[in-house]
């Protein structure tokens, strides 16, 4: 991005830009600075536009970058995240986008469900009135590659609420991107700049190919290592902070990274906050976390797997209740339920087979780390990683699995299975009785000493 950064400040400015991946912040950084360089905050008003890609109008874009800047000096057009590249594959990212945005930002989630619509060939229609459940797993495994099917309870029913009650319909979109290759080859209007940016792209699209030859394309890949994504996101943050001549201590820093998983866009934007509500204090400390970012839904969702895989009746009736009443969907907490009971009977085959060398479960976990975890990955016989099997879990839950799992005997773990196989058929079905009530019944059961 730096090479990018220097061409522009020579001056040399390509027709189109094309920005994507999985971090969006970091894309939106690099945005405003391109638009630093080429664009004068002087000329911004008659010299800059921005077009919602979710819904774009083929024919008004090519209008728009046909069409020279009023004043004679440079014109840029903004597409932000746009669709025109998506592809098939890029299914479960979108339903990632989806459920991460669906508290933070119901109407942007929804749009991204319109997108999946599009890409998938599937309607509202198709979904809404229970039609969602009437698709089975291998449907929407046909459609959605590599998507756990059962994690459709999670999301699918609020955003089909969202959408309905906030009255979006599918974008009857025409494929125009012919029309737009063309344009780009015959060459914008002197001094235009067309900017796209997207989450994923399809590379072997002919758009795709165009705006790599004849402009420029970056892409801003998913830092998946976490201490690469701290250090990144602790100098974006450091830079902040010396703006409004702030720091921010140790503890703060972890709570705040604790609470947001270190993700750049939601990390920064509880820093803004952060900044905001300690205002003149030059500190943001630890406790200006914990009280100004506030309880998270994440929070209560690893009090209440937690909770459950220690036996602590009490905090597991307490995280459900906290849960149900953000308007967490019954299923979706069942299925959160399912998963840490069968990572809790994976963890005791485990620990039955004799072969995690001094296991203990009282162990420290910066030792389990250096001596057990290589064992435990030693033992996975798969290249693939699978939602919902040990071996495909961050280190801590693997850590948490193993500690736990001795509370419970194998027997009763795959009772427990059974009992959620009954509770999500009552679940299901219309006549059932309250579905807070079948969920604290199973807490208590599967907390019981008994």
């Amino acid at each position: 991005m730096e090479k990018i950064l220097s061409k522009l400040k020579k001056g040399a400015v390509a027709p189109c830009y094309l920005l994507y991946g999985e971090e969006e912040y970091l894309i939106k950084e690099n945005l405003n600075k391109i638009l630093d360089i080429i664009i004068p905050e002087a000329d911004r008003d008659f010299g800059l536009f921005y077009l919602e890609g979710e819904n774009t109008d083929m024919d008004s874009l090519m209008d728009n970058i046909l069409t020279p800047s009023l004043l004679g000096n440079r014109k840029v057009i903004v597409v932000k995240e746009t669709n025109i590249f998506t592809a098939k594959e890029d299914l479960p990212k979108l339903i990632d986008k989806i459920r991460t945005g669906i508290d933070e930002n119901p109407a942007r989630a929804a749009k991204y469900f319109l997108t999946f619509l599009k890409v998938a060939g599937l309607t509202l229609e198709d979904l809404q009135g229970g039609g969602w459940q009437k698709m089975s797993d291998d449907d929407w495994n046909a459609i959605v590659k590599g998507d756990t099917a059962e994690d459709r309870h999670k999301w699918l029913p609020r955003i089909l609420e969202i959408c309905q009650t906030s009255g979006l319909t599918e974008a009857s979109v025409v494929d125009k991107t012919e029309k737009l290759e063309a344009i780009l080859k015959e060459g914008l209007p002197a001094d235009n700049c067309l900017i796209f940016t997207a989450v994923s792209v399809d590379k072997r699209k002919k758009l795709y190919k165009v705006i790599a030859e004849l402009g420029v394309v970056h892409e801003f890949v998913k830092v998946k290592k976490e201490s690469m994504r701290k250090e990144i996101l602790q100098k974006e943050a450091q830079k902040m902070l010396e703006a409004c001549g702030k720091k921010m201590s140790p503890a703060a820093w972890m709570a705040l990274g604790r609470k947001t998983g270190f993700d750049f866009r939601r990390s920064m934007s509880e820093l803004e906050k952060l900044i905001a509500f300690t205002g003149d204090r030059a500190l943001i400390d630890k406790g200006d976390v914990e009280e100004a970012v506030g309880r998270t839904k994440e929070d209560d969702i690893f009090a209440l797997t937690n909770a459950l895989s220690e036996r602590n009746q009490i905090a597991a009736l307490d995280a459900l209740k906290n849960l149900l009443d953000q308007g967490e969907h019954y299923l979706a907490i069942l299925t959160m339920i399912s998963r840490e009971i069968r990572l809790l009977l994976q963890a005791r085959v485990l620990v039955d087979s004799g072969k995690l060398p001094k296991f203990s479960h009282s162990m420290e976990y910066g030792w389990f780390q250096n001596t057990l975890y290589p064992a435990v990955n030693a033992l996975n016989t798969s290249a693939v990683k699978r939602e919902g099997v040990i071996f495909s879990q961050h280190p801590y839950s693997v850590y948490n699995a193993l500690r736990n799992c001795v509370r419970f005997t194998t027997a009763r773990l795959i009772n427990l299975l059974e009992d959620l196989l009954y509770l999500e058929r009552s679940l299901k079905t219309s006549g059932a009785s309250s579905p807070r009530l079948l969920l604290e019944n199973f807490l208590i059961k599967s907390c019981s000493q008994a």
